[in-house]
């Protein structure tokens, strides 16, 4: 019989990390990106932990973790809370699957920590200068947080939502409630804010010229119909790390894992080996 998904929680530098685990096995490391969290992976976990230990945290200031005031939430700080997090947990190496900006803390990972990922999968990644998105730049811009109210914020990102599926079925109102929870009060609408004014290009683009040295084995896998992250940038993506896949999930959009995950599950478990 199968272990069930169990919610655990951990201290990172002082802050409360929250992270789902499930299997035995080699481990695999599931990142989520914006403004989602670690039940994104909800349906993939049980299908990759018959062979594997899968562990999905909660970013700092994301989910079920912390959402201190004032500690920095980068991809460049969640890169390093990522590599603590294994070291907290016992894992020397493991395989990474990521997300949207998830992504951009994977590339920063097997760039500076080599050493951390056996393999690594990249869904609709940040990479580059390809964010933040345009949806989101207005909201970055001083005095945005202060003139939305908290009704207002959970209204607009209730109409967001939708807006990165291909299949509006499957973003259904109970899927929508699961990740507006944890903005849903003013506490979150403060760290999602903080969230998007660390949103920065600069950090993808300051490693573009060391990912043709990557040595991990690299898939990267896109939705054709991604409205956010754009599908040219999978094409840069995987030209620009050495030998690394590329598979398209048809009629899919950003949110891919919502749409596909059984399909993409099984791209996942046939490149890990």
């Amino acid at each position: 019989m199968q272990q069930q998904i169990t919610q655990h929680y951990t201290h990172v530098h002082g802050h409360k990390i929250a992270y789902r685990e499930q299997g035995e096995g080699s481990p695999i490391i599931l990142i989520h990106g914006i403004p989602t969290n670690s039940l994104m992976w909800r349906e993939v976990m049980p299908q990759l932990a018959t062979q594997h230990r899968v562990i999905a945290p909660d970013l700092l200031n994301y989910g079920l973790s912390d959402k201190p005031a004032t500690a920095d939430v980068s991809i460049a700080a969640q890169c390093r809370m990522i590599v603590q997090l294994m070291d907290a947990l016992g894992l020397r190496r493991a395989d990474v699957v990521a997300h949207d900006i998830g992504g951009g803390v994977a590339q920063l990972i097997a760039v500076q920590y080599p050493e951390k990922v056996r393999k690594l999968v990249l869904l609709d990644s940040i990479c580059f200068d390809s964010w933040p998105i345009p949806e989101f730049e207005p909201l970055q811009q001083p005095g945005a947080e202060a003139d939305m109210s908290l009704n207002d914020f959970i209204t607009m990102l209730r109409k967001f939502m939708p807006d990165g599926v291909h299949n509006k079925a499957v973003m259904t109102d109970e899927v929508i409630e699961m990740y507006l929870k944890p903005w849903s009060s003013e506490v979150g609408k403060r760290a999602f804010f903080r969230n998007l004014r660390r949103l920065n290009k600069e950090y993808t683009q300051a490693i573009a010229d060391e990912l043709p040295n990557m040595v991990q084995p690299t898939l990267v896998m896109w939705g054709d119909k991604d409205p956010f992250q754009k599908p040219e940038y999978a094409h840069k993506l995987s030209a620009a790390i050495p030998a690394a896949e590329l598979i398209w999930i048809e009629n899919a959009g950003h949110w891919l894992v919502e749409e596909k995950p059984d399909e993409i599950t099984a791209h996942i478990k046939r490149f890990l080996g």
